[in-house]
C-alpha cells in the first residue's frame, strides 16, 4: 500500500477525496485483472501507474456496459455513460468516482482528451458486433473498436511528439491480440451465438460456427486455430519493436505485454481443438519469469 500512496503523490493527486477515487479504481483493476497489474506495479513508473489504473478501469466499464444484458440494456446503458464521460470531461466535475479519476488523468495528459473522444465515437462497433463474414470486417472492427480501446492506455506510454509510427506499431499489436483473443474466447463467443473468426476463414477449413456450438471440430478445428495463431504471431513479433518507439519509462512494461502475449499464443497453439473446452492462459512461472525479468 505504501508504494501505492507514493505512486498518488508522484502523479500528483493530493485531495483526498480524489485520492480515494483512484483508490477504488486500482482494487477494481487488480481483482479482475491480476497479471496486467502486477506488470504495471512492477514496471511502471509510479508516476503513470494511477493514470494507466484510471484508464484501464474506463475500458473495462465500458466494456462491462456493452456486454451485459440484451441489446436494447445495452444500447441504452452505453448512450447513458458516454453522455456522462461527455459532460465530465466538459465541465471538470462529476458524481461518479471513476469520472471524476478520469477527469484528473486528463488534466494532467491533456492529448488523451482527443483519445477519449476517438474511443467514443466508434465504440458502438462492440455494442452492435454479432460477427464477422470476411477478413475486411474483421480489420474494419480493429479500427472502430480494438485500436481505439487499446490507445486509451497506450497513449499514456507514446512519445509527446510525432507519434505516427509508435500508433502503426499499437495497430499492428492490437491486432494480434485481438485475433488470439477471438481464437482463445471461441468456447465463450459460440455460447452468445458469435465467433470473431470470420465466416469466410472458417469456410475455407470447412467449419461454421452451427457445427463447432455442438462441440465438434477435430483436426479441421486445429488446423483452423494453427492458421489464426500464426498470424496473430506474425503481429506480435512484429510489435517487437513497439519498446523502441517509446520513452524509456513505459519500455519494460510495453516488452513484457508483448511477450506475454506470445506466451498465451503457445499456449493455445498447445491447447489446438480443445479450445472448445474453454480459453487458456500461458502456465503462470513463465508469465512471472517474463515480468520479473524485466524488474
Amino acid at each position: 500500500m505504501r508504494g501505492w500512496t507514493k505512486s498518488l503523490d508522484a502523479a500528483g493527486v493530493r485531495e483526498p477525496g480524489l485520492r480515494a477515487d483512484y483508490d477504488r479504481q486500482r482494487q477494481l483493476v487488480r481483482r479482475y485483472r491480476r497479471t496486467a497489474y502486477l506488470a504495471v506495479r512492477l514496471l511502471l513508473p509510479s508516476r503513470l501507474l494511477p493514470h494507466v489504473v484510471a484508464m484501464t478501469a474506463v475500458m473495462h466499464h465500458g466494456d462491462t456496459l456493452m456486454d451485459t444484458g440484451p441489446l436494447p440494456q445495452r444500447e441504452a446503458a452505453w448512450t447513458g455513460w458516454e453522455r456522462q464521460v461527455r459532460e465530465a470531461l466538459a465541465t471538470g466535475t462529476s458524481d461518479v468516482a471513476l469520472l471524476r479519476t478520469l477527469g484528473h488523468t486528463v488534466s494532467a495528459r491533456p492529448r488523451l482528451r482527443e483519445t477519449v473522444a476517438a474511443y467514443l465515437k466508434t465504440a458502438t462497433a462492440e455494442l452492435h458486433f454479432t460477427g464477422f463474414a470476411t477478413e475486411a470486417d474483421y480489420q474494419a472492427y480493429v479500427d472502430a473498436y480494438s485500436f481505439p480501446a487499446f490507445m486509451l492506455i497506450a497513449d499514456l506510454l507514446g512519445p509527446q511528439g510525432d507519434d505516427r509510427e509508435y500508433r502503426a506499431a499499437c495497430r499492428t499489436f492490437i491486432d494480434g491480440s485481438q485475433r488470439l483473443d477471438f481464437v482463445n474466447d471461441l468456447a465463450e463467443d459460440l455460447g452468445e451465438g458469435r465467433t470473431g473468426i470470420p465466416a469466410a476463414t472458417l469456410e475455407r477449413f470447412s467449419l461454421d460456427t452451427a457445427e463447432l456450438a455442438t462441440g465438434r471440430g477435430g483436426a479441421s478445428l486445429a488446423a483452423l486455430v494453427a492458421d489464426q495463431v500464426a498470424a496473430a504471431r506474425a503481429c506480435l513479433v512484429a510489435a517487437r519493436e513497439l519498446p523502441t518507439l517509446i520513452p524509456p519509462p513505459g519500455r519494460r512494461l510495453v516488452r513484457a505485454l508483448v511477450e506475454i502475449e506470445l506466451l498465451t499464443a503457445d499456449a493455445v497453439l498447445a491447447r489446438g481443438a480443445g479450445v472448445l473446452r474453454g480459453s487458456v492462459s500461458p502456465p503462470p512461472t513463465r508469465a512471472l519469469r517474463v515480468l520479473m525479468g524485466r524488474y
